[in-house]
């Protein structure tokens, strides 16, 4: 463990997060009916919450929050790293796209919706690589932090069963799909660059 001692704050907070999307997805699809163990349910203002479903909120909540302070502390602190750089957005996107998808799998969210995410992070992440290498900045859309925050709150929603959770699923999808084609657009000079090239 000595390499996670080494570490600076933000970096622990990141590497911290990654865990707890491993985690989640540990506690999601463990075998208990295979195995015959009873997950213990609560019932809270008469909606009942199975206990993992439990867990993986505050795994959820908890790994959100580490996201809020890493970035906060490693811009105050100056020492933004490019360890942080790298594993930073992989994380954030890896909590989110593995909840959506898990929650796809039990039948909570539409299959389409957790496709528009997927397949969007992957064009966003394709534009933003082919940029790096013309050594192109791209600044982040407002459309993209919408983007974000309706995922966020979409998430809590279905995993509260929280009423109106289906509304703010497809808004989320619908604000995604946008920001994508925007995202392209703006880009599309960097993207179609030497497409009609015939050799």
């Amino acid at each position: 463990m000595k390499w996670f001692t080494k570490m600076n704050l933000p970096n622990k907070l990141t590497v911290i997060r990654m865990l707890a999307v491993i985690l989640i997805i540990i506690i999601a699809l463990f075998p208990y009916q295979a195995l015959n163990i009873n997950v213990v349910s609560f019932a809270v203002l008469g909606t009942t919450f199975s206990l993992t479903r439990i867990l993986i909120f505050v795994l959820f909540a908890f790994a959100s929050f580490t996201d809020f302070l890493d970035g906060n502390i490693a811009r105050k602190r100056g020492i933004v790293t490019t360890f942080g750089k790298f594993l930073d957005p992989i994380a954030d996107k890896l909590l989110v796209n593995v909840l959506f998808i898990i929650l796809t799998v039990w039948g909570e969210i539409p299959i389409i919706v957790t496709l528009i995410f997927i397949i969007r992070d992957t064009i966003v992440d394709a534009i933003r690589l082919i940029a790096i290498d013309k050594q192109v900045v791209i600044a982040a859309s407002k459309l993209g932090k919408l983007k974000t925050v309706t995922q966020m709150i979409s998430l809590i929603f279905v995993l509260l069963f929280i009423p109106g959770k289906l509304i703010i699923v497809y808004l989320a999808g619908a604000i995604s799909l946008i920001s994508g084609i925007e995202y392209f657009i703006k880009n599309r000079k960097i993207v179609l660059e030497g497409a009609n090239y015939n050799g």
